[in-house]
């Protein structure tokens, strides 16, 4: 009886979802612990341009994963490759959850170094897990694509969760000699503590994919049973593979590589590879970018709001049955609203109105679920194409996310074209 619950379909999704959750956990506490650990880094708020920078050097291991296939087909262990950025990953957690408030002190000035360091590798890991992960998912049944689309919305969403529970950001206006000025309040609990709780979900992340490991090899344990009360079939089906093949077994790994370049790059493809690029553009680097200040300027209460909310959305999204049409523009339809409030930052309409904060939650609510649904129906759709579609399409997201996320960083630290308010001061 355990053996077959062990085995029940409901498992797998759930060991799917926590092994999925990994990818990106590291990246989104990272984010949501910034407003702690820049009151404490001698960076201060220079802290988000060196993330930003750290994470794009994280795409080497994309670009080495990416390059293993284009030169050695066929040749790159993916299961090795996940087995060992998750160990990294733990071990870099837990590290970070030790010496992360440490300093060194480089050319005269005090540097946070083990934190920067540890940042790099967490980002290695989250941008190396986009072109492993989801090939790795084409040895399972395209249903469970959309439960590894929600395991990845949960490594946005429980991070978000426990800084609520940890109260980052909470303030308080306080008058002092007729002045008003803004008292940030204690957090929770320390950031140690969140960094800890980091180190227990990427720990369960990489468990789940070992239990899913184990599960595969006790199947292929499983299969000689059946081989042999379908021996004929089989031999069958060997020599019918045998005649189509000129006489030459072929492997399945070469049927694959000879037939994706052939059928892989089509107008449909192509047209699904850019929709991808484009939606994790805007959903992981552009409007994340400006977040603050389509947000702030309603209230601190508005913020959280729309990033807890937001983040629910994203695997809910994954349950919503399939549209005749990908609903790309009306995400891109909000996304416009949204990046006029930030154009037009720290006065936007309605600001001293609760609908004014309402239309901005349901805004991101919306976006974010829209947008969602669109990764999560190509990435069906290119689960049909192959084990190298799968590859692409975590080509694609993580393209599309540096992309966006380059092209924001200097509008906002450089150029600063969005103007940011002062807390507890009327800015308009």
């Amino acid at each position: 009886m355990s053996g077959s619950w062990w085995s029940s379909e409901p498992v797998t999704h759930g060991l799917v979802a926590l092994f999925a959750m990994g990818s990106w956990i590291s990246v989104n506490s990272l984010w949501v612990e910034l407003p702690v650990v820049v009151n404490v880094l001698p960076e201060g708020w220079n802290l988000p341009a060196y993330i930003s920078v750290l994470i794009a050097f994280g795409n080497i291991g994309p670009v080495a994963v990416t390059i293993t296939h284009h030169c050695a087909p066929g040749r790159l262990n993916e299961r090795i490759i996940i087995h060992c950025i998750q160990a990294l990953a733990v071990v870099s957690s837990a590290l970070l959850a030790v010496f992360w408030s440490h300093t060194l002190t480089i050319a005269g000035e005090e540097r946070s170094l083990p934190f920067l360091l540890f940042t790099f590798l967490l980002s290695f890991v989250c941008c190396t897990s986009n072109v492993t992960f989801l090939p790795f998912m084409f040895s399972y049944p395209q249903q469970y694509i959309r439960t590894f689309f929600i395991g990845q919305g949960l490594s946005a969403l429980v991070p978000c969760v426990v800084a609520l529970g940890q109260g980052v950001g909470k303030l308080e206006c306080k008058t002092v000699n007729g002045t008003v000025h803004p008292e940030y309040l204690k957090e929770n609990f320390p950031a140690q503590n969140f960094f800890w709780s980091l180190f227990v979900m990427l720990s369960i992340s990489a468990l789940s994919f070992q239990a899913l490991m184990r599960r595969q090899v006790k199947s292929q344990e499983d299969a000689p049973a059946l081989e042999s009360e379908n021996a004929a079939p089989v031999k069958n089906g060997v020599e019918s593979d045998l005649l189509q093949n000129g006489g030459t077994q072929v492997s399945e790994e070469l049927v694959q590589i000879e037939e994706v370049p052939q059928t892989f790059w089509t107008k449909r493809n192509i047209y699904l590879l850019s929709l991808l690029a484009i939606s994790n553009a805007l959903t992981n680097g552009v409007l994340p970018s400006v977040q603050s200040f389509t947000c702030l300027p309603y209230g601190t209460m508005t913020f959280h709001l729309s990033v807890v909310l937001g983040n629910i959305a994203n695997p809910l999204a994954c349950f919503v049955l399939h549209w005749s049409q990908l609903p790309v523009y009306r995400g891109i339809a909000f996304a416009s609203y949204l990046m006029a409030l930030a154009a037009i930052s720290p006065c936007p309409p309605l600001r001293e109105n609760s609908a004014g904060g309402a239309l901005v939650v349901i805004s991101w609510i919306v976006f974010t679920g829209l947008l969602s649904y669109v990764k999560v129906a190509i990435g069906t759709l290119l689960h049909e194409a192959g084990h190298s579609a799968l590859l692409w399409c975590g080509i694609s997201i993580q393209a599309g996310s540096l992309i966006g996320a380059l092209t924001m960083f200097p509008l906002i630290n450089v150029y600063q074209v969005f103007e940011q308010g002062r807390d507890c001061v009327n800015n308009c």
